[in-house]
């Protein structure tokens, strides 16, 4: 099993038990100790869990990763999701409704939004809310849920009934991986289910992921890989692996010169 894999692994295992515990893990995965407690660490200083004496549970409201952390998702790939938000942004007229997730690639999509006008945005990220209201001739709505502690997203389908409501003409997603396989995967089932749900309420599904997350998966499928029509990455791309995408129109963002 890959490193990618066992940590993979120890998120279901988490979501699952409400904790891990070291011994029960290294010999569930036939690894050492040490091994489980690196995994352990990296996964905390991604902000994924909190480890404790002897194991880990669930992040806590207010539990601060350690100082030399891992920069956040946002911090990770940022001129290439930039760029990737900017040629999204060529797909929006005004006058639409939209779906937006709370990733961090759709984030930079939403940076480009407030020059359009009357749009309808709904959206479960609280700064992409913020970024489109920036424009008062757009319609901002907020997706209901559950604040995920420690970041600005809304999880959880309690906003089902809203989102039954809405034909949006597209939604704008990203995920931690996607394969043809398994197609766009999450950390988190609650995120997982409720990308479903906005899924199902569009005429169009446009995944943006920088290269970072083509090839590889996460524990939950949010998306399957027929249902996208449009796929827009960077030029870290495998242009063989995008290849292998059938029907799926591919579109490569460039970063500007000026900011590589």
């Amino acid at each position: 099993m890959f490193a990618a894999q066992r940590r993979e692994w120890l998120l279901k295992q988490l979501a699952q038990n409400r904790q891990i515990i070291v011994k029960e893990a290294a010999k569930e995965l036939n690894v050492s100790e040490g091994t489980i407690r690196t995994d352990l660490r990296l996964l905390e200083e991604e902000g994924l869990l909190e480890r404790t004496h002897g194991g880990a549970v669930p992040v806590r409201a207010g539990h601060q990763p350690p100082a030399h952390a891992m920069p956040s998702r946002g911090e990770l790939n940022r001129q290439e999701k930039r760029a990737i938000g900017r040629r999204a942004a060529e797909m929006v007229r005004s006058g639409q409704c939209i779906l937006l997730d709370a990733s961090s690639t759709v984030f930079e999509l939403a940076r480009c939004l407030s020059e359009y006008d009357y749009l309808t945005v709904v959206t479960n990220g609280l700064a992409a809310a913020e970024e489109v209201g920036r424009n008062p001739r757009n319609n901002v709505i907020l997706i209901g849920g559950i604040l995920r502690p420690g970041s600005r997203t809304v999880e959880g389908t309690l906003g089902r009934g809203l989102l039954q409501e809405v034909h949006a003409d597209l939604f704008f997603t990203s995920s931690e991986g996607f394969t043809v396989e398994t197609g766009m995967t999450d950390f988190s089932p609650n995120e997982a289910e409720l990308k479903k749900l906005m899924a199902a309420n569009a005429s169009q599904v446009v995944a943006l992921l920088d290269h970072t997350k083509l090839g590889r998966r996460s524990i939950v499928t949010s998306i399957q890989a027929k249902d996208i029509r449009t796929l827009i990455t960077d030029a870290g791309a495998d242009p063989a692996w995008l290849k292998t995408l059938g029907k799926i129109r591919v579109i490569v963002a460039d970063v500007p010169a000026g900011e590589k």
